[in-house]
């Protein structure tokens, strides 16, 4: 029986390892969940998974939720430094980070100094600061389980091959909904067109960033840390069908692909079962549905979020943490409609033009960095609007 801390419990990845967990009661025991602003739905799981450890981050809900699991043996907190607080808990085995951005770095930081297996599935951890936290992941004999898809394919293609040279990986997307759009046609978008993401369910944020290809950016980087790449080892493919989640090409040549319908619950399933593999009741893949997979190259004059995050990669140092902070600032501001599709990668790339670069930063550094460089983003789309 694993104990599970559930980091962002009301988002998608949160709701969807819930539906795992409630698929194997024998398996799976929930001792920790959290939310930002989500009350209704956090106090219903509560209510269902009867976890030890309920933290609501906004402050100013913290009664509403207390009020409405008076009768529940649940304790409930508020705020982010109780977030950081119960991911120590002696309790809890395994931490899924689920929550969105910059929020889920200390949460995640705590729980490995803690000694807590990772099951991440906030990449923006790695983004900001990946060097920072697998080298405390080593040192606390910590193991980091991705949940992307993308990087649990991977992941499942390197079992039994750790100690074989990997000479490439492709990682694949579907593209988006702007997939084979020109850059004039880019700049008529709206924000309703860049949320209808055509394979995954996801929720506003992953969706914008997966039609500006940042997410893909993000995984760029994300892939880095996890498996001990360079930049020139990791290929992104365009896969509109989201049936071969990602590839790993050997030294010797042979390759090999993690296959499977769009769904995210057998990535998470596998997170928190590994090395097992659980039985599960979903959707299984038919090639007979799928005559046709097809591969292209990313237009990288459409998606310029995409080279932007490789620039980040190459350059080091604190730039992808700039790189995280200015595109969440953007995101939201899209989101609210102060400024255009096309704007986000333009005020991104003067960002970090402008940030002063850091080679060996401190956690102290990544704070400072990612506070400088909202600061100046929201400056960008003030103007911009």
């Amino acid at each position: 029986m694993k104990r599970i801390a559930l980091l962002g419990s009301t988002g998608s990845i949160g709701t969807q390892a819930l539906d795992v967990i409630a698929s194997h009661p024998d398996k799976f025991e929930v001792e920790v969940l959290t939310a930002n602003n989500s009350v209704e739905l956090l106090i219903e799981q509560a209510r269902i998974f009867k976890p030890n450890v309920v933290v609501i981050a906004n402050e100013s809900k913290y009664e509403l939720v207390k009020e409405a699991l008076k009768g529940e043996s649940v304790k409930v907190f508020a705020g982010a430094d109780a977030i950081s607080q119960v991911v120590q808990m002696s309790s809890v085995d395994v931490v899924l980070t689920a929550m969105v951005g910059y929020s889920g770095l200390i949460p995640t930081i705590r729980a490995i100094e803690a000694g807590k297996n990772i099951a991440l599935a906030n990449k923006e951890t790695l983004v900001v600061a990946g060097d920072l936290i697998t080298r405390l992941a080593k040192e606390k004999g910590v193991s980091l389980y991705p949940v992307d898809s993308e990087h649990s394919a991977i992941f499942q293609c390197l079992t039994g091959e750790f100690m074989n040279p990997i000479e490439k990986i492709y990682l694949t997307c579907s593209g988006g909904p702007f997939r084979g759009m020109s850059q004039e046609q880019l700049e008529k978008v709206t924000l309703e067109d860049a949320l209808k993401h055509p394979n995954w369910d996801m929720g506003a944020k992953i969706t914008i960033d997966s039609a500006t290809m940042m997410n893909k950016g993000f995984e760029v980087i994300e892939a880095k840390w996890l498996f001990g790449l360079t930049p020139e080892q990791i290929d992104v493919i365009i896969h509109p069908q989201s049936i071969v989640h990602s590839i790993v090409q050997f030294c010797d040549g042979s390759m090999k692909a993690q296959m499977g319908l769009p769904d995210m619950r057998l990535p998470i399933q596998y997170a928190l079962s590994f090395p097992e593999r659980f039985t599960s009741s979903f959707p299984r893949f038919n090639f007979l549905n799928y005559p046709n997979l097809t591969f292209e190259q990313p237009n990288p004059d459409v998606f310029r979020c995409l080279g932007i995050a490789y620039e980040a990669l190459r350059k080091g140092g604190n730039m992808a943490c700039v790189l995280n902070a200015a595109n969440e600032i953007v995101v939201q501001a899209f989101l609210n409609k102060e400024i255009r599709f096309v704007d986000i990668p333009t005020i991104i790339g003067e960002v970090m033009e402008k940030a002063s670069y850091i080679a060996s930063p401190s956690l102290e550094d990544y704070m400072e960095t990612d506070r400088i460089s909202r600061i100046m983003a929201q400056q960008l789309v003030l103007e911009k609007a």
